[in-house]
């Protein structure tokens, strides 16, 4: 099944309906296509009329004239081909800087499309990527966008253009035999190329597979640098790169036969059709029906029509790879999010911050329920934890509140708005979060901690720094706030980059605070500061506490014990205690290891 699989994405035919999605974007700047257009078709014009000034260049000189004749015409003709020159080449340049501007504002309207619309899909998603596989599609679709949009405009329909004048020109001038030998090998050319290249369209795709795959196993191991040297898997590493580099270098190798076995058939397609036409036209000078202009003039020709049909083949070759480049691009714009906003969401209004649950249930897959008919609430104000064992369901109901994932069944409310009807941006912008796997931007630490607020004044940055108690650790470094943090925060400790989330969500100040598991990382003295601190900025906030060490949550004015996704039991850590059930185990356990 898997080889099948793999022979059917390889054969699929290529989606030309991309096209259609490429029209808005060169509808932007319609004026410009126009003009770019207008001198499209003067260089060619230009380009059309070099041979026959050439040619009664040649007959001009070979004419028997006086000797004023013979230096003041080809000079007049020779002045009128260089004129014809330079406005071919300085027309052509001149679309190309006009249509430039169309081509990157598209590339950056898609790239911006993309980037927006990979934001807008589910966790889900994200925890399925590959991140470097994804980069690469990335990069290689907005590149061939742009390699589309330019060729298809400006060298396929110029191209053809030129062919159907030129073989006009010889049919009319020259008789039908000319006319016909360009018209069979145009036509045994597109058709070999056509062909040809949707056979090693399949070589294009294994490479792109491969260079993905490889891309990707060096971006995760890099990533996961740390863990590589604590296991002593350099050459484990090494030797699974390099088994992807050795796929890569074979889809290379197949990839570059392919191409040899196209262009040596188009190139015997024009070296035969050349030779004949050449063929013909000197028999025609040697029985005085032509003259050594009309030889020139369709040599010239011939070169000028199979130059750009060469050039065709190029182009096709490389359409046929970029649609191949940005199937995935397009394929991921087509992907549907599955948490999405219903039609005229309203936007959350939030004035006290009240949290309820009412049987919510919820699975990650359909036959795994992870939440199953949970109901609490939170009351304005107040701070309520959730504990349990590992498993338990803690962590999903924080993804839930955020509405990274919509419940099965249930509601969930904030200040009795079902956040399922509201927007998720306006969801999102009354809660902070600090995560228990903190993982921050390369970039310095302050920019990291203004993130929860990027228009924040720096006096609000720093009372946030100082809230989370992170203004000795600032002051010890060298380059203090400027300090850069390292790829996702590696240049820190776990509790150095906790204090910094801590940071970030006080800056933000939401109504609604929650904690996964905050103090996770600190130290036993550390933790009481920060916890210290949390009291203070969660007065008059409305806090969710997921906890997995007790002592953090004694104080909570509610505990809820969740146990395989059901609420067991909830009450005050004094009551729980008395009840000696679930919760006074998990307390006793925690007691007799601390």
């Amino acid at each position: 099944m898997r080889g099948s699989r793999t022979f059917n994405d390889e054969d699929k035919p290529v989606n030309w309906h991309v096209f259609k999605k490429l029209w808005p974007y060169l509808l932007e700047f319609q004026r410009r296509v126009w003009l770019a257009l207008f001198f499209l078709v003067a260089a060619k014009l230009a380009s059309i009329g070099l041979p026959f000034v050439l040619k009664h260049i040649v007959d001009d000189l070979n004419m028997e004239s006086t000797e004023e004749q013979l230096l003041v015409i080809p000079i007049a003709l020779i002045i009128a081909y260089g004129a014809l020159r330079l406005a071919n080449v300085l027309f052509g340049e001149i679309r190309d800087t006009l249509f430039g501007r169309v081509t990157e504002r598209a590339m950056r309207r898609l790239g911006m499309t993309v980037f927006k619309h990979l934001h807008s899909l589910e966790l889900d998603f994200h925890l399925n990527r590959k991140t470097g596989g994804l980069s690469r599609d990335m990069e290689r679709g907005t590149s061939g966008i742009s390699f589309l949009m330019r060729f298809m405009v400006f060298n396929i329909g110029p191209t053809l253009l030129e062919i159907v004048l030129v073989v006009g020109i010889l049919f009319v001038s020259y008789g039908v035999q000319f006319a016909a030998v360009i018209l069979t090998a145009v036509v045994l050319y597109v058709l070999f190329s056509v062909k040809a290249t949707n056979w090693r369209t399949r070589y294009v795709r294994e490479l792109n597979r491969a260079d993905n795959t490889a891309n990707t196993r060096a971006v995760d191991s890099l990533l996961n640098y740390e863990t590589v040297k604590y296991f002593n898997n350099e050459h484990y590493e090494a030797t699974r790169y390099d088994s992807n580099l050795a796929d890569w270098e074979n889809a290379r190798r197949k990839n570059r036969l392919s191409l040899l076995a196209l262009n040596g058939g188009q190139n015997l397609i024009i070296a035969v059709a050349m030779t004949s036409m050449l063929a013909m036209a000197a028999f025609n000078v040697a029985d005085g029906s032509m003259t050594i202009g009309d030889f020139v003039l369709i040599n010239a020709f011939t070169m000028q029509i199979f130059m750009p049909l060469n050039f065709l083949g190029f182009v096709y070759r490389e359409i046929r790879g970029s649609l191949a480049n940005i199937e995935n691009l397009f394929e991921l714009l087509d992907k549907a999010p599955t948490v999405t906003d219903k039609p005229h969401a309203a936007a959350l209004t939030v004035q006290n911050g009240s949290i309820e649950f009412d049987n919510v249930t919820f699975g990650y897959q359909a036959n795994r329920t992870i939440i199953k008919g949970v109901s609490f609430t939170v009351r304005a104000g107040s701070k309520v934890a959730v504990v349990g064992e590992s498993g338990s369901g803690k962590s999903t109901l924080v993804k839930l509140l955020f509405r990274f994932y919509d419940p099965t069944s249930g509601v969930v409310r904030i200040d009795g708005q079902s956040i399922h009807e509201a927007t998720q941006a306006s969801v999102r912008k009354h809660i902070g979060i600090v995560p228990q796997d903190t993982v921050l931007f390369n970039d310095s630490i302050v920019e990291n901690i203004r993130y929860g607020r990027p228009d924040a004044s720096d006096a609000e940055v720093d009372e946030a720094i100082q809230l989370a108690h992170l203004q000795r650790f600032i002051e010890s470094l060298p380059e203090k706030g400027d300090t850069q943090v390292g790829e996702r925060g590696l240049k820190l400790s776990g509790g150095e980059k906790q204090r910094v989330a801590i940071a970030r969500t006080i800056l933000k100040r939401p109504p609604i605070m929650v904690f996964d598991e905050a103090t996770s990382s600190l130290d036993s003295q550390s933790e009481q500061a920060i916890l210290g601190a949390l009291r203070d900025i969660a007065k008059g906030h409305t806090s969710l506490m997921i906890a997995h060490r007790l002592s953090t949550i004694v104080d909570a004015d509610t505990i809820i014990v969740l146990d395989k996704g059901v609420i067991v039991e909830q009450g005050n850590h004094a009551d729980l205690i008395a009840r000696q059930g679930h919760y006074a185990a998990l307390w006793a356990a925690q007691q007799k290891q601390d």
